[in-house]
């Protein structure tokens, strides 16, 4: 017998599309709604609004804007970021009850590694920076939705289960991630 392993996501998402596809049958991707993604970065006080999948999937242009929208403001550098992120927040402004073209505050998106070393550094391990930050792999951020509460912002990150979640309300913000679930 032939064992798949297949993440948690990987099965929603496949559940949701077959489910979606024998419920509307042929025209299913069609009716997928566009995801948007809107925010402002508080250290450049640049703002993006881009769409990032529409009814074909992914919007590789959308996710280029988003991309240098997230770069490392310290030094100009950029990355892939992953998609999933991207859905992820947008999933929990969804949750808040927020619109598409709700901004949301964007305190830190990509790290670079240099900028990673250099934040530890200065703070030492106390200051939340992690040696292997998942910002540097392009799959985490920091944010504040204006408007919401930090305390519920961190409640819709929780109940999404999409990866890590580290709640800083002394900093104002929360940090959600794409990787591994678990909390801090």
């Amino acid at each position: 017998m032939l064992e798949m392993q297949i993440g948690r996501r990987g099965l929603l998402g496949g559940a949701l599309v077959a489910g979606a596809s024998a419920m509307i049958g042929t025209s299913a991707f069609a009716a997928l709604p566009e995801r948007r993604l809107a925010f402002r970065n508080i250290h450049t006080n640049e703002t993006f609004d881009a769409r990032f999948m529409g009814a074909s999937g992914w919007d590789s242009q959308g996710l280029a804007e988003l991309n240098h929208g997230l770069r490392d403001w310290r030094n100009n550098e950029s990355t892939n970021m992953d998609p999933q992120l991207m859905l992820l927040i947008s999933q929990i402004r969804d949750k808040l009850g927020l619109p598409a073209q709700a901004k949301v505050d964007m305190i830190s998106g990509y790290r670079s590694p240099q900028t990673n070393a250099a934040l530890r550094a200065k703070g030492g391990e106390h200051t939340g920076v992690a040696s292997k930050s998942q910002h540097m792999l392009g799959k985490a951020t920091d944010l504040h939705m204006p408007g919401v509460s930090l305390e519920n912002l961190h409640l819709a990150a929780l109940s999404m289960q999409g990866g890590g979640v580290g709640y800083y309300p002394k900093d104002g913000f929360v940090h959600v991630d794409t990787g591994r679930v678990r909390t801090w």
